[in-house]
């Protein structure tokens, strides 16, 4: 009986000695990966920020965004929704920042026969004035936002000697198909009257 007391003795010391304590958490590395991964996003924002400040620099040679005539007549149509961006025509991908142009915001659309007013509470407004509309048309996408096809209004208008395509999503998409009549219908206008003269 004595040996079989000392053996399970023996056997919870062994199993005593196995046990380890848990290990004990590092903070002092835990505080450097945590600070190392803020300094890392806080590069690439940077980095980011001074690709926008460079692309826009690129783009200096367009000129400044013209504003409303004080008297652009009465609205044809108007639109409530969002801006969300503009890019060379026909190059979706390639985003104009100049002037304020890659700034998404809030977007409040007028037509009238003096051209398209774009305001935009919390980014610059600008005007597109009737003889500098080229095409509207439903799209897909533009640099950065992609949805359904025939989910954006895409017009395209010169401004200096650049085309731009400005892309816009109502807060009533069905709407837009309006508006695509209105200024394709306003640009044809315009072209059978130039060509008579």
């Amino acid at each position: 009986m004595t040996s079989l007391i000392s053996a399970a003795a023996g056997s919870a010391a062994t199993i005593a000695a196995e046990k380890k304590s848990a290990d004990v958490t590092d903070w002092a590395a835990r505080a450097g990966w945590v600070v190392g991964l803020l300094l890392f996003i806080a590069l690439v924002y940077w980095l980011m920020r001074e690709g926008w400040k460079w692309r826009g620099t690129l783009q200096g040679d367009l000129p400044e965004l013209p504003s409303a005539p004080t008297g652009p007549g009465p609205a044809k149509l108007e639109l409530s929704g969002r801006y969300h961006g503009s890019t060379t025509a026909g190059q979706w991908l390639d985003r104009i920042v100049a002037h304020g142009l890659g700034t998404r915001s809030r977007v409040e659309l007028t037509l009238t026969d003096a051209g398209l007013d774009v305001v935009r509470p919390g980014a610059v407004d600008f005007f597109v004035p009737a003889a500098q509309l080229r095409e509207a048309r439903l799209d897909k996408g533009i640099a950065g936002k992609v949805l359904a096809e025939g989910g954006l209004l895409i017009v395209t208008w010169e401004h200096g000697e650049k085309l731009i395509d400005s892309g816009f999503r109502s807060d009533h998409a069905a709407e837009q198909a309006d508006w695509v009549e209105a200024i394709n219908n306003m640009i044809n206008t315009s072209t059978t009257e130039g060509t008579a003269r």
